[in-house]
């Protein structure tokens, strides 16, 4: 079996700002039963949301779980917002998942990106 760091990823792409961030940063539970596959409807879920641009996931040593999800406008983060399925998964999360977490939200007003050729 291969070590996780040595699958090939790529950050999401800088695009042309004004656009939004949402940044989820948490602290899971030790039973994570079922987390696994409510996280990979919801990033299919999301996917249909127009205005989504992608997301930039990370964990780190210590077991802190970043999420920086990428949105055009605030509509689009309303409308995830507001989803009922991701609604649901929310509430599943604050009752069973997490330990705490933060969500921020913000306007991204500068944005570039480099990569070597």
């Amino acid at each position: 079996m291969s070590d996780q760091s040595e699958v090939a990823v790529a950050p999401v792409e800088a695009f042309e700002p004004p656009y939004y961030v949402a940044v989820f940063t948490a602290i899971p539970t030790e039973d994570r039963s079922g987390y696994g596959e409510t996280n990979a409807r919801m990033e299919d879920l999301v996917k249909d949301v127009p205005g989504y641009l992608g997301a930039d996931h990370a964990r780190t040593p210590g077991g802190l779980s970043i999420t920086v999800a990428y949105f055009r406008d605030t509509d689009a983060l309303a409308q995830w917002r507001d989803d009922a399925e991701h609604r649901a998964a929310q509430e599943r999360g604050r009752a069973e998942w997490y330990e705490r977490y933060t969500l921020h939200v913000a306007k991204v007003e500068r944005s570039h990106g480099f990569r070597r050729t």
